[in-house]
């Protein structure tokens, strides 16, 4: 089968290659997945190049300790091994499991896969764990979001921030969008009762508050967080620039969580974890049409770099995803 890996650290031209490798065999407790597309993360990226340094421990040192990328993917269950009982061949699923650039993959029936729902085609279920996860756990669980609430997303037309959306929409929340001219009629598409083209307008120096900053862009420093945020408001940091090579985006947010202490209000940084319970939370979200995924550029396997590349520029409008099959 095809898959993309890498040996080495470096830019995703240089050392991502698409090789013809084993295919994998299911083992007890496992599916074999017949990938049909993955979605593309900027933690890809990250562990293609190596950086920041201070990853290392967990990419590898000196060379990556895992080949294969691509964690996102929707595709059909060709195989089952020995006590699988919530999958048969021919079902088709979505979800995350490392190696998704890849034409086959081996999966856990327990873990992140799960159903997917039939409104959706495999492009727009590949686009939705990493994204919708990160939205679902950032709003609802680090966050804290009630309905009534009012939320901010800065970032609002990139992948996580077009979910978040959406998201705090069906929580019953009162939403703004921050992002560029060129988004402002998607982000309200998607539902947000307020659009603010941050080439024409601060956010930070308007008038409203709110109890949960969503801060996806990483464009502002806590001066200018808190001064939009209700007193007992938390912001919630889900993304940040790139960085220097030693640290990357580790620096701002250890600067804002400094800077915040001794504040009523809150700066909290995660990274989301997978689980069949908020996988299966997002398929309902997605069936009842009340969250829909947004898949801004699609690329053949064959052009993984290129596709890596343009998430790593940070102006991704929705998700972009690999179709494995082409």
């Amino acid at each position: 089968m095809r898959a993309a890996v890498h040996d080495r650290f470096g830019p995703p031209d240089d050392v991502i290659e698409i090789r013809d490798v084993e295919r994998p065999t299911p083992g007890p407790g496992e599916i074999l997945v017949r990938v049909e597309a993955a979605g593309a993360n900027i933690a890809e990226w990250y562990g293609v190049v190596g950086r920041p340094y201070a990853g290392r421990v967990a990419m590898g040192l000196r060379r990556p300790k895992t080949p294969t990328i691509g964690a996102d993917l929707a595709g059909r269950v060709e195989a089952v091994g020995d006590g699988v009982t919530r999958f048969r061949p021919g079902d088709e699923v979505f979800g995350a499991r490392s190696g998704a650039f890849a034409e086959y993959v081996c999966a856990r029936e327990d873990r992140a896969v799960v159903p997917k729902p039939a409104s959706l085609t495999f492009q727009e279920a590949a686009s939705v764990a990493t994204a919708a996860t990160t939205a679902l756990q950032g709003l609802r669980d680090k966050g804290g979001l009630a309905a009534g609430q009012r939320v901010l997303v800065n970032g609002a037309s990139g992948g996580i921030g077009t979910f978040a959306v959406q998201m705090a929409k069906a929580f019953g929340a009162e939403v703004t969008g921050v992002c560029s001219t060129a988004n402002v009629d998607l982000v309200r598409s998607l539902g947000a009762d307020h659009v603010v083209d941050y080439t024409r307008e601060d956010f930070t120096r308007g008038d409203r508050r709110y109890d949960v900053l969503l801060d996806i862009a990483g464009s502002r420093s806590w001066s200018e967080c808190k001064r939009v945020l209700e007193p007992t408001g938390t912001l919630v940091i889900v993304g940040a620039p790139k960085g220097g090579r030693v640290l990357g985006p580790l620096r701002r947010i250890v600067r804002l969580r400094l800077a915040a202490l001794g504040d009523s209000r809150k700066v909290v940084f995660f990274i989301a974890k997978f689980g069949p319970e908020d996988m299966q939370t997002l398929a309902e979200l997605l069936e009842s049409g009340k969250v829909r995924p947004i898949v801004g550029r699609t690329y053949p396997l064959g052009d993984v770099a290129e596709a890596l590349d343009h998430v790593s520029e940070g102006h991704v409008r929705g998700k972009v995803v690999i179709d494995v099959r082409r």
